[in-house]
């Protein structure tokens, strides 16, 4: 490791310094590799921060002007792939500064007053989030629309609806998509909270305790478009909490993908049969020429580990820190940028797949017609009876335990032998003990019945406006 003794660092902040930093510790913590991905943030909040110290009399007109100018040539550059970024220069925000300050000279150097790197890389990650969460907010829509469309294709086909991944009751295919509607809305409204909760300037801050100089906060705040600024200029640089809510936001969207997916998993297998996954998106074996792999949702559903270490690496990287700001912070990118591209492009895949996905109605119709499904229509009945639940749970378990030796369904069995459990049973009963007569008795708010349905489906896309 080389300490070669110099009149004092080369490092923008090197003034205090004796010797250059080791090439070790460059390396070691440089972050230019990843935070480059922040350059248009970076340049958007120094153009605002320039026209504030210019509306201040910090600069010039003519300072402003070369600023504003210089700028604009770095970020076509990088936009082009033509900029040089070094690692000596540690970060985004000093690759930045160095190129201009060596293109229009002293008047590059003044961009800094009343600014630290502290509340800069806090400004770059929060522009950078609140993008973030209107694509979000957008790829969430794209997938609640599939989950309509779908809903809409397949209105009155009937699917089994499973509890301890049994067969439970028959319910509505549509009914099962609008499921996941609402829970990716969850997640959209998630999204949309997280957004408002980090729209409010830090820039300002500098490094801990504000600035001395006569800034105008509020107008670099509008100037970028945020709704306001932070009221704490120590908790302003110490805070990443809403990182960590964003990726919070993200794990919450990629575990429910991971759901949606291991049922597609399950419903694409020959034991299930209910959908069929395009060809285009599974893969084949190697040595097996028979089989179609579902490999897109596995790998959805393989990834979700991906976004919950995010979000355990956020957590634990706070978890300890006194205020304000700590080197350890700079560790908050990376994996802030690996939820936001997984959970991305997940969104992005499903949604497509759903837009090609065959569901199987006759396989899953046959297999509502199996399991004595409609038991708790029967129970249901006897309590219209006048007959104790409890009673009428009693009742139709025998039921159910004849069917069970016979290998048979309830509508099977002879009105007889039905009065035989109950004199309550008429001939009515085998109207509730159709499958359809089931779905439709699901009249509750929410429930399954087409009417109840219908009417989700009507308020569905209403919210997605279409």
């Amino acid at each position: 490791m080389s300490t070669e003794k110099t009149a004092g660092s080369q490092k923008m902040w090197g003034g205090r310094f004796g010797e250059n930093t080791a090439a070790s510790v460059e390396a070691f913590t440089a972050s230019i590799h990843y935070d480059s991905r922040l350059y248009a943030y970076d340049i958007a909040g120094s153009k605002a921060h320039a026209a504030m110290l210019a509306a201040n009399g910090i600069l010039s007109a003519e300072e402003l002007a070369a600023i504003t100018a210089g700028l604009s040539a770095i970020e076509e550059e990088i936009a082009a792939g033509t900029f040089r970024f070094r690692r000596e220069l540690e970060d985004i925000h000093m690759n930045i500064e160095k190129s201009l300050v060596e293109r229009i000279g002293p008047a590059g150097a003044k961009l800094h007053s009343a600014r630290s790197r502290n509340d800069q890389v806090a400004l770059d990650f929060k522009l950078y989030l609140r993008d973030q969460c209107d694509r979000m907010v957008a790829l969430l829509d794209d997938i609640r629309g599939a989950f309509v469309r779908l809903a809409e294709k397949y209105l009155g086909s009937i699917m089994p609806g499973y509890t301890h991944l049994q067969r439970a009751q028959p319910v509505l295919v549509s009914h099962h998509m609008l499921a996941y509607f609402e829970m990716f809305g969850r997640d959209r409204g998630r999204i949309r909270d997280c957004r408002a909760r980090l729209d409010l300037s830090p820039l300002g801050a500098a490094a801990l305790a504000g600035s001395g100089l006569p800034i105008d906060r509020e107008q670099v705040a509008k100037a970028l478009g945020f709704a306001g600024v932070t009221a704490n200029s120590m908790d302003t640089v110490g805070d990443r909490d809403f990182a960590i809510e964003f990726t919070s936001c993200c794990t919450l969207i990629q575990l429910h993908l991971s759901r949606l997916a291991e049922e597609l998993v399950l419903w694409a297998s020959q034991e299930f049969g209910f959908v069929d996954i395009a060809d285009r998106f599974c893969t084949g074996s190697s040595i097996m020429p028979q089989k179609k792999n579902p490999d897109i949702p596995e790998l959805i559903r393989g990834k979700s580990g991906r976004v919950v270490g995010s979000l355990m690496t956020l957590i634990t990287l706070v978890k300890g820190l006194p205020l304000t700001y700590n080197r350890d912070m700079q560790e908050d990118k990376e994996p802030v940028f690996d939820a936001v591209d997984t959970v991305g492009a997940s969104l992005a895949i499903m949604t497509e797949l759903l837009d090609n996905l065959t569901f199987n109605t006759g396989r899953m119709e046959e297999a509502t017609g199996r399991g004595c499904m409609t038991a708790t229509d029967l129970a249901d009945y006897l309590v219209l009876k006048g007959v104790p639940f409890r009673e009428a749970h009693a009742i139709v378990g025998r039921a159910v335990a004849l069917c069970l030796a016979r290998d048979c369904e309830l509508p099977d069995l002879e009105l007889g032998e039905l009065r035989g459990f109950s004199e309550k049973i008429d001939g009515d009963v085998y109207e509730v003990l159709r499958v359809e007569g089931s779905v439709n008795s699901r009249i509750s708010t929410g429930g399954t019945s087409l009417r109840r349905v219908t009417e989700a489906l009507k308020a569905a896309k209403q919210q997605l406006g279409i």
